[in-house]
């Protein structure tokens, strides 16, 4: 089977085109679906943080997303390390848990899945069911290709000074904030937050804004260098 590897290449998508059928797909899985520990943890953190917040406790999600085209899906989403080959999962990029220190464990490292044909763990608990976010061949290549771009952020601190943690929520901003979708729409289910999602928002546009001023201080150097009185 053939699987993305560990390139920055967008996967070869035999037998599709840009005029194949395409969606990107969101789900929204509940903290802790299938593990007690991090769900009682999760709610031991919003009842802090709603306290700290003065606001009403609300129910936390993680977030995955589904990627087709043509008769290609593809499953993205960050997770633990786990055993085994990670060809066999599609995972193109890996970073530590907690600190850098620590991700000199494998004990405390996460990696980001772009897996052909994978599965979503807990998908049936997926609140409000799948959510298509776009239909559009062109998005859907470009949240392939930036898979293993996404930076290599701490999970679970604020490396970044975007104002909240880094998690596999902020990933899914990142994703769909960098390939162009309307971010003012998305957004976890009503009475829910997904702790990381501004993070990986904030990063995105950090990252569009010194896109922007590389290209325009390009072309303003191409000026000079071809019309010096310019």
């Amino acid at each position: 089977m053939s699987r993305p590897g560990h390139t920055g290449d967008t996967p070869v998508l035999a037998g599709s085109s840009p005029s194949s059928c395409a969606d990107v797909t969101l789900y929204w899985l509940p903290l802790g679906a299938g593990g007690h520990c991090i769900r009682l943890n999760g709610r031991i953190f919003e009842a802090l943080q709603a306290r700290h917040e003065h606001r009403p406790i609300r129910d936390l999600y993680h977030s995955a997303l589904q990627v087709r085209r043509g008769a290609d899906r593809f499953v993205i989403e960050m997770t633990p390390v786990v055993g085994g080959g990670p060809a066999d999962r599609g995972v193109v990029r890996e970073g530590p848990v907690g600190s850098r220190l620590l991700g000199r464990s494998p004990l405390f490292r996460y990696e980001i899945r772009r897996w052909r044909d994978g599965t979503i763990l807990d998908v049936a608990g997926a609140v409000a069911g799948p959510c298509i976010v776009s239909a559009d061949a062109t998005r859907a290549r470009e949240v392939l290709r930036l898979v293993a771009l996404v930076p290599a952020l701490v999970w679970g601190r604020d490396e970044s000074r975007a104002g909240e943690m880094w998690n596999s929520n902020s990933l899914t901003a990142w994703l769909l904030a960098g390939s162009g979708h309307r971010m003012e729409t998305i957004g976890p289910p009503a009475h829910g937050r997904a702790p990381g999602w501004q993070a990986g928002l904030t990063v995105a546009a950090r990252s569009s804004d010194s896109g922007r001023h590389h290209t325009m201080t390009h072309g303003r150097s191409a000026r000079r260098v071809g019309n010096p009185s310019g």
